[in-house]
């Protein structure tokens, strides 16, 4: 998107990766190694966050369960350095929904907030996920639902991400064009390139990188976010 200086009126986020941490690396390379499977919590972080990445930049999967049992199928062999069968990515597939993760807050995450609401920007939640509800409980649970005005899950509108349509939606229930909006999220294609294409502007945040990129532009911390608005404003290159 060619900068140009606009308000920014309403500022959206990803839930996962980007608001809350939902991984469990310890906990979950326990469940691995009940299915006999060899690895450490260091050796799973390292295949989750490359099978992450993968996944991202591919065609989606258009079903939503066979692609959740893709990614851990993935993810397990490339941690155990060797194939899994199905009936064991099921498995584990079932014991990680019986014990859902914390979903901690980053320590980056309501100063973040703070700041947005005090400039008086609108802040959405845009996520895939299976329902509004739940992901206002995992909001409530962290302690910064109040922030939101408006939570778009794609378990209940029926479409997901990258599908333009999910940030369209979003942005017009709070009443601004995709223009005067921003979306933050930690996915470089099924989050930032998708609201892009939907005419919002688009930061990644990519925790565990150096923050150089900018096709699409890239962060390292939620702290960056206000600078990232006021470049907008101002008709600077976002980063």
């Amino acid at each position: 998107m060619t900068p140009a200086p606009t308000r920014v009126r309403a500022v959206l986020f990803d839930l996962g990766g980007t608001l809350v941490d939902e991984r469990d690396f310890a906990r979950w390379t326990e469940t691995a190694q009940r299915l006999y499977l060899d690895f450490g919590p260091d050796d799973l972080a390292h295949a989750y966050q490359e099978v992450e990445t993968e996944v991202d930049a591919e065609p989606p999967m258009p079903d939503r369960e066979a692609r959740i049992l893709d990614f851990w199928r993935r993810t397990l062999a490339r941690a155990a350095g060797k194939d899994v069968s199905a009936s064991t990515v099921e498995k584990f597939v079932a014991a990680h929904r019986a014990n859902p993760p914390p979903y901690e807050l980053y320590s980056d995450t309501r100063r973040c907030l703070d700041h947005l609401r005090s400039e008086r920007r609108l802040l959405g939640v845009v996520s895939n996920s299976t329902s509004e509800a739940r992901v206002r409980q995992i909001l409530d649970r962290a302690g910064i639902l109040e922030f939101f005005a408006r939570v778009v899950s794609s378990g209940t509108e029926g479409i997901e991400k990258p599908n333009p349509e999910i940030f369209q939606r979003a942005v017009r229930r709070l009443h601004v064009t995709p223009s005067e909006a921003l979306f933050v999220g930690n996915l470089a294609y099924t989050d930032v390139k998708a609201a892009q294409t939907a005419g919002l502007w688009g930061v990644w945040l990519n925790r565990e990188g150096f923050g150089f990129g900018v096709d699409p532009p890239e962060i390292t911390s939620l702290l960056e976010v206000p600078l990232c608005v006021q470049r907008i404003e101002s008709g600077q290159p976002i980063v």
